[in-house]
Formats: structure tokens, C-alpha cells, sequence
């Protein structure tokens, strides 16, 4: 565990990790949870919670053979939140810590269950070795997904699902990209170093002339040298190939952007950065909206936001043809389990067909917006075929004066998608995928 995951007293940060799992198995999303979380304790509570929700499936199983009955909904969160703690390899505390600390967060929060908690962690304790094998069979247990989840997997990727399901539970690195408007990788790298912050460039997948920073240790952005000038931002690897895939070779200066689904605008942020567009940054949602106006206001840019249905264009649409359009379609974010291990949890397999229905509307509504010869960029941040491939040949069936451009395609969160070796065998980049469509002339299948 870091530094601030053992700040406050143990007993105290399972109690709000607990909270926050018992939100996320109500349908929560843990970013809400957490939010709720005193400031103090919330960087270690949320620690605790990303292990927990890593371990949960074989939390659950454990669970269910040290008790007959499942406890209250908080009760039952924190025992999971010990469980998927002391079951871990290795476990981040000594388990008779975990033990006496949960009893603890019992007897300050649920008193009546205290000991019905230190029972079953104490029996967990002397049996865990035993159960271990009587699990091993459980998908669930094994993969900390649900078994839909891993089904899908299994049948889209048949040869590298274990792989996906074993990097989605593996953290994260915090990658950086840098503001070249207002300095170099090279000269941030060096800013980093004057700051005691160990980090290295990375090319980004297929776009080697790309690169971006990552660091050996996360660390809050109040740390970074210069953030709040706007000389550097968080963004993953993969999302960082967005802006240079719809760009290409470059746009004329003024060209007519479109960002369709803009919030939380890191992505608009850096079409802008390397840019001189006229872009129209759209969310249906106008807190999320408001995200991307203070991205841009931190970092010197300016585009028209609007608070609207991409889908809806009559209601928003002024007439005049975008040269490029970048469509980071809702998705079930299976690509970012490991950014946001409560997905997996959260989604129900039906979400799948819905999202998918709501990608292809999006793709149809906004097409005739391109001009003829401007490009649109799908993105999703998903492994699962029917938001990606599936969804751009039906759509390229469908659309007589739609070409597909080179483009990744599916970028798996895989050790070997990378081009040189990575520490501990983790993936650098998060699960997406990418298509660049060409609006052509549909009595000539040309380009304009």
C-alpha cells in the first residue's frame, strides 16, 4: 500500500472502502462513491477499494464458504473488503492486522456484527490455505469477472482473453502528455527530474514519431511541475493517439472540428494543442461539459462547448459541414478495467447490444455532417468486438460513401503491443479502438 493508504488509522479507511463497495454492489459508480470520502482519508480509502474490487470475485467465494448467510450490506463490504485483502498474493498487510483492524471498523460503524466479522475473518485465517483449491474451479473466483464478462472475452479473443482478464487486474501507470505548445518532451522530462519524479518517454502505439511521458510512481498532479500553467496533462497512451489519427498530416489552420462526446476533454484539449481549429466541443451532460471548459482554461485553449445530444443534431447544428469529426462513443469501458476496476461489477451483459445500438445512431446521425473528403474518427475505449470492428463493418456495409482509412483498430491492454520490453510484464497502454473513416464521393467512391 502507498504512503496515503497508511496515513490514517486502518480500521478507519476500510470503513469508508467498505462504503464505497457497498455503493458500487447498489450500482454506483465508485468515482461517486469516493467523492463522499473526507479528503484526508479518501487517497487511502480508495486504495483499499481498488484492491477489494481487484479480489472480488474471489472475495465472494471465499465468503460464501466461511458464512451460510450474507450479512447486511455493509457488514458484508467490509468482510469482502478484508477477505480480498488477506487473500491476496501477497496480501498488503499481515492478515492478523487486517483481522483486528475490521473488527475495529465493525465496532465503530455496525457494533452488532463485530463479532460475527472477527468469526468469519479468524475462520478465514485458519482455513484459507485449505480453501484456496476449493475455489480454484470458479471462473469468478479466478478472474475477478463476472462470468458473462469472461464468456465475452473468451469468445472475442479466444487466444489472449486469460491475458486480458490477468492485465485488467494489474494497476495502472500515470502517463503524461505534454503541452508542446509550451514545451518539449525532452525539456518536461528534465523538469521532472529537477522535481525528484523518475519518469521515461514512450512512443505511442502505431505512431512512433509520438511520444509520451510515463511515470515510475504515480504522484498527485499538484506535484507535477507546471500542471496548473497547463505544461502537462494526464492521459493514457492509447487515448493519446486520438488527436494525431484525426489530424493526419495536419488540418488547414480554422478547419471545422467536431469532438461529438467531449467531456471530460482531454482529447479536445489535444486536437487543440497541435491545432488551429474552429471545434465544437459537445456533452449531453453539463457538469461533465464544465470539466472540459476548465481543462481548456487551464491550459490556454478555447473552443464553442455546447450541452447537447451529438445524436439530436437538429436541435444543435448550424448547416455547416465539419472537415473532421471525432466520435469517442459511450462504451462499456472494458478496455479501462484497470483505471476503473468497478466496471466489470457495474455492467450487466445486456449493456453490450444497448451501447452498441447507441454507437451505431451516433455514427449515422453524424456522418452526413462530414464534408465530402473530410474524415471521422471512432473511438472506443472497449475490448469487446461489438463496440469496435463488429460496429465499423455494419456501418461501412451500410454507408455506400464510408471508406475505412489505415487505422489500429482494436489496441489490446497487452504486454505485446508494445516495442520494447516493460517492467514487470505490464501493459503501458489501456484497451482501445480506433477507426478512420473517409466521406467519399458516392458516385465515384472517391474523395473529394
Amino acid at each position: 500500500m502507498s504512503t496515503a493508504a497508511t496515513a490514517l488509522p486502518l480500521a478507519e479507511l476500510l470503513a469508508h472502502a467498505a462504503d464505497a463497495l457497498a455503493a458500487v454492489r447498489a450500482g454506483r459508480s465508485l468515482t461517486d462513491a469516493l467523492a463522499g470520502v473526507p479528503a484526508a482519508a479518501r487517497p487511502g480509502a480508495q486504495a483499499l477499494a481498488f484492491e477489494a474490487l481487484r479480489g472480488l470475485g474471489r472475495a465472494e467465494a471465499l465468503r460464501r464458504r466461511l458464512a451460510a448467510k450474507a450479512p447486511p450490506a455493509w457488514v458484508d463490504a467490509l468482510l469482502l473488503a478484508a477477505l480480498a485483502l488477506a487473500s491476496a498474493e501477497p496480501p498488503p498487510y499481515a492478515p492478523h492486522t487486517l483481522v483486528s483492524q475490521a473488527v475495529e471498523a465493525a465496532k465503530r460503524r455496525a457494533r452488532p456484527a463485530a463479532g460475527f466479522v472477527n468469526a468469519v475473518l479468524r475462520r478465514f485465517l485458519r482455513e484459507g490455505e485449505a480453501l484456496r483449491p476449493a475455489i480454484a474451479a470458479d471462473p469468478v473466483a479466478r478472474w475477478n469477472h463476472p462470468r458473462w464478462w469472461i464468456a465475452r472475452l473468451r469468445a472475442d479473443w479466444p487466444e489472449d482473453w486469460q491475458r486480458l482478464l490477468a492485465a485488467a487486474e494489474q494497476r495502472a501507470p500515470m502517463t503524461l502528455r505534454v503541452n508542446e505548445r509550451r514545451g518539449s518532451v525532452d525539456a518536461y522530462l528534465a523538469r521532472l527530474a529537477e522535481a525528484g519524479l523518475a519518469a521515461r518517454a514512450l512512443a505511442l502505439p502505431q505512431a512512433p514519431a509520438q511520444r509520451a511521458i510515463e511515470l515510475a510512481q504515480p504522484c498527485p498532479v499538484e506535484r507535477l511541475p507546471g500542471f496548473a500553467d497547463g505544461a502537462v496533462s494526464v492521459q493514457d497512451l492509447a487515448a493519446q493517439l486520438a488527436a494525431p489519427l484525426l489530424l493526419g498530416d495536419g488540418l488547414p489552420a480554422g478547419s471545422r472540428v467536431l469532438d461529438a462526446c467531449a467531456a471530460p476533454g482531454g482529447k479536445t484539449a489535444h486536437l487543440l494543442e497541435r491545432a488551429e481549429l474552429e471545434l465544437l466541443a459537445l456533452d449531453a451532460d453539463a457538469a461533465r461539459l464544465e470539466r472540459v471548459g476548465q481543462t481548456l482554461q487551464r491550459l490556454g485553449l478555447s473552443a464553442t462547448l455546447r450541452c447537447a445530444d451529438a445524436g439530436a443534431p437538429a436541435a444543435w447544428w448550424d448547416g455547416r459541414p465539419f472537415d473532421a469529426i471525432l466520435l469517442d462513443a459511450p462504451c462499456t469501458a472494458s478496455g479501462i478495467v484497470r483505471r476503473h476496476p468497478d466496471v466489470p461489477w457495474l455492467r450487466r451483459e445486456a449493456d453490450i447490444a444497448a451501447l452498441a445500438r447507441t454507437q451505431a445512431a451516433l455514427l449515422d446521425a453524424l456522418w452526413p455532417l462530414l464534408k465530402p473528403g473530410g474524415r471521422l474518427l471512432y473511438a472506443t475505449c472497449s475490448v469487446f468486438r461489438a463496440e469496435g470492428s463488429a460496429q465499423i463493418d455494419a456501418f461501412l456495409q451500410r454507408t455506400p460513401d464510408a471508406r475505412l482509412r489505415p487505422s489500429p483498430g482494436h489496441l489490446l491492454p497487452l504486454v505485446d503491443n508494445a516495442d520494447e520490453p516493460q517492467p514487470a510484464a505490464r501493459p503501458l497502454a489501456d484497451g482501445f479502438f480506433y477507426a478512420l473513416l473517409e466521406r467519399t464521393d458516392p458516385s465515384t467512391g472517391r474523395a473529394a
